[in-house]
């Protein structure tokens, strides 16, 4: 079947032409003339059977079909790109994983474990990029993905790797300034709140027995290294997961003034397309990554825990 699809030529002057708003700077930046972008861009629009770009005098723009398109033809172009490079470095051979992850736990909990994955097997190259929301695996470049959430991925082989626990943490200098006796005490310091998480510090404190106190007040930070940075720099108390903040608690930079955990019903999964066989690279990588959050998951230490 004949596919449907403009020149790759006119797809590339256009991503150029599109990026830089101008075809002589899209034609300088291809090393063509600006006569050859012309011809590529008007040929494209006359295939399409829609303008792409408003000229107005000697300003140029993208038409809003120009920008939807644009925005899919740069996507595509990055793909091919990536998947020619991953080709020609690996020869051929299926050794490159493109990983999903969460920005956080692949920089606190992943990204630290990797280079004994690479050692175990230096012949498969790992890729990660961030995404914090399912998405459906046919139409993404993703291999697999490390998921926060419930145990529900449509059309997904769904692997728990471990649960959440989260404590408040602050700066012991921050403790000095502000003395605390007791779990209400912190709802008189300055609360960090993460920005998609709303009611983890009311949950808190109400199953420290404080249901009352107000606790919405308070600087909202999108990641949870964000949390652990302001904690460190003395902006208030944090509610993070104690795994994302091991290092600075074991080194004394943070400390937990209540270890009264709370438990989430949610936990961390690793997830991958629901196919008859997965290729040899994606079997050993979720082989070791299970095998590491077991061990994670033995070395943990029972402690109390609050649940929701």
């Amino acid at each position: 079947m004949r596919r449907r699809i403009p020149s790759i030529e006119a797809l590339v002057a256009f991503e150029a032409a599109a990026r830089h708003l101008s075809f002589t700077r899209a034609a300088d930046a291809l090393a063509l003339t600006q006569s050859a972008i012309c011809k590529q861009i008007a040929g494209l629009e006359d295939y399409l059977g829609v303008p792409l770009f408003n000229r107005i005098r000697k300003r140029l723009s993208l038409t809003e079909a120009g920008a939807a398109y644009a925005r899919e033809v740069t996507a595509g172009l990055d793909r091919l790109e990536r998947s020619t490079l991953s080709v020609m470095a690996h020869r051929g051979r299926r050794n490159v994983l493109e990983l999903a992850v969460i920005p956080t736990f692949a920089t606190r909990w992943l990204i630290p474990r990797l280079g004994e994955f690479q050692r175990c097997h230096p012949g498969i190259t790992v890729n990660l990029t961030t995404r914090n929301r399912p998405f459906v695996f046919p139409e993404s470049r993703f291999d697999a993905a490390i998921h926060f959430g419930a145990a529900v991925w449509p059309g997904a082989v769904v692997k728990p790797l471990f649960g959440e626990a989260v404590v408040p943490v602050c700066s012991p200098h921050l403790l000095v300034r502000f003395p605390c006796t007791a779990p209400g005490d912190l709802a008189r310091l300055p609360l960090l709140h993460q920005a998609h998480r709303h009611d983890a510090w009311p949950r808190w404190f109400e199953a420290a027995g404080v249901p009352d106190a107000d606790v919405m007040q308070g600087p909202r930070f999108e990641l949870f290294s964000m949390l652990v940075e302001a904690a460190r720099a003395q902006l208030g108390v944090a509610l993070v997961p104690r795994f994302l903040a091991s290092s600075e608690i074991a080194s004394g930079e943070l400390v937990v003034p209540f270890d009264l955990p709370l438990a989430s019903e949610m936990g961390y999964y690793f997830v991958y397309p629901d196919l008859p066989e997965v290729s040899p690279a994606l079997a050993s990588f979720a082989e070791w990554l299970l095998g590491e959050a077991a061990a994670y998951r033995e070395s943990l230490v029972a402690g109390p825990a609050l649940a929701l």
